[in-house]
């Protein structure tokens, strides 16, 4: 253990062997062995100096994140480090896409510990910015996805969808990205960042990669840290309650009611006392987030937003 630094939970050496161990082994050993000492930025100034000095040549991966990784950013890390020069990740709690009464005081915050497992992975630098700096004193410009509100999730969270879209093009007018790497498991945000890319003609390739999941299906997040024993147990029934209904969907395969996948999702859901709300299961199409009433052979995605004990949790399946 270096004297500052803080030492690898074992949930992230344990990651890391399985890379190493990975079919994929070959190239994240490389790029490990290859990469500079990783370097922060806490301005907007010095990374924006870095970015200035790299070859135009160069291809930039770039790993947007509010910290508190787990193995699902790690695999972004990974897919960014296999396929571009220079690699950037970015750490910054958001505070625009919290709502009142959300979680945006007890995030976790573990930036020394998030930034030695970066390093680990190869990662060349990190952009870490005050909100400050992110948000001066006479900030006033914001952009407002239309009708990114009245879909499922922005119902859930007024106001969350014009602040990722806000961050999202602040990161991608900085950093100046080649690519930029986000997971499925944010279904609406995912639809949500390549719109904006594409209204606002960005040149860059967003990267959608595969969400990650623990053992027992649970999709990995930051928030499952928020859960107690008891209901850590229990949450698996989040995907299952998605797997019924894709079952049900490969039985159908065309034809089938949105509202029989809602009913099959919901009822499983409900089946669990420790499942203290539903607060939407929405079946909508893979290109808009739009809600569809039924599925085709183009199939749809289902995803859904429930809170277990007090813990919210979000999930889906295409």
């Amino acid at each position: 253990e270096t004297p500052g630094t803080v030492p690898l939970s074992l949930a992230s050496l344990d990651w890391i062997v399985r890379l190493i161990d990975s079919s994929d082994h070959h190239c994240i050993m490389n790029a490990t062995k290859a990469a500079s000492r990783l370097v922060i930025h806490k301005s907007i100034a010095s990374v924006r100096s870095v970015r200035k000095s790299l070859s135009s040549h160069a291809s930039i991966g770039f790993v947007p994140t509010m910290g508190a990784l787990h193995e699902g950013h790690l695999s972004l890390v990974q897919e960014a480090r296999a396929n571009n020069d220079i690699v950037i990740a970015s750490i910054f709690v958001n505070p625009t896409q919290f709502g009142v009464g959300e979680d945006l005081d007890k995030y976790p915050r573990q930036l020394e510990q998030d930034s030695l497992v970066l390093e680990e992975l190869g990662v060349d630098h990190l952009f870490a910015p005050f909100a400050d700096d992110m948000y001066g004193p006479n900030h006033v410009s914001y952009i407002e996805p239309r009708g990114f509100d009245d879909i499922a999730e922005g119902k859930s969270r007024p106001g969350h969808f014009a602040g990722v879209a806000t961050i999202v093009t602040k990161l991608f007018n900085i950093i100046q990205p080649t690519r930029a790497y986000f997971g499925q498991k944010d279904a609406a945000q995912c639809c949500l960042i390549q719109r904006v890319v594409e209204d606002l003609n960005m040149d860059l390739e967003i990267c959608i990669m595969d969400t990650i999941r623990e053992a027992d299906g649970l999709a990995m997040s930051s928030r499952n840290a928020y859960l107690t024993a008891e209901e850590r147990a229990v949450a698996p029934i989040v995907y299952k309650s998605l797997c019924a209904a894709r079952d049900l969907y490969t039985e159908r395969k065309a034809g089938l009611s949105a509202s029989g996948l809602q009913q099959t999702v919901s009822s499983l859901l409900k089946s669990e006392p420790l499942v203290s709300e539903v607060q939407y299961v929405s079946v909508d199409s893979r290109t808009t987030m739009r809600p569809i009433g039924t599925v085709g052979e183009e199939g749809a995605v289902i995803s859904l937003a429930c809170k277990v004990g007090s813990v919210r949790l979000i999930d889906n399946i295409v």
